[in-house]
């Protein structure tokens, strides 16, 4: 049976920009009492640009928690009540300066289910064209630093074996390009 199971308590205890997270006492399916630790988390989209010649927009940014620099899908958080569809447009201008003409969802996966609840939700980005005047003007946070790059897909394969890719949506996201 998959019954959610509904705390009998909640205490946050962060609240952030970008998630939450509360210590939240649960009755396990076998009858046990938990108390667990939760991030709360909006949900995010992860995107996969790829160009009319066929090439995969990748972007470079600094990563505070592992202190490097990673190639990455473009990716960033949902807005409350922000439909993922549009989160994708946003964040495909905001992150590689295009806007997407066409949006295919590839899936929705939970990257970390065992503290997190954040679902992320993939999506093929395709007829990708510079913003109009009639498009609103991208708005990058203000802890990003990205350099976008149009690559061929075997050169992100070469990059993912040698361990120059080690953001895991990454291959994630690039798996289901090639399934669909």
């Amino acid at each position: 049976m998959n019954r959610p199971i509904v705390p009998t308590q909640i205490r946050k205890v962060f609240d952030g920009r970008v998630f939450s997270v509360s210590i939240e006492s649960i009755t396990l399916p076998r009858g046990e009492r938990l108390d667990a630790e939760i991030i709360r988390h909006p949900g995010s989209v992860v995107l996969v640009p790829v160009t009319d010649a066929g090439d995969i927009i990748l972007v470079r940014q600094y990563r505070p928690a592992i202190g490097r620099w990673a190639w990455e899908l473009p990716a960033g958080s949902l807005k409350h009540g922000e439909a993922p569809e549009s989160a994708a447009i946003r964040e495909c201008h905001e992150e590689t300066g295009l806007i997407p003409s066409a949006l295919a969802y590839l899936g929705g996966f939970f990257p970390t289910p065992g503290y997190c609840d954040e679902e992320m939700h993939f999506f093929r980005a395709t007829g990708l064209r510079p913003p109009g005047s009639d498009d609103p003007v991208a708005q990058q946070d203000e802890d990003e630093d990205i350099e976008a790059r149009p690559l061929p897909l075997d050169v992100i394969r070469t990059m993912i074996a040698s361990h120059e890719i080690i953001d895991l949506k990454t291959v994630a996201g690039l798996t289901l390009l090639e399934r669909v």
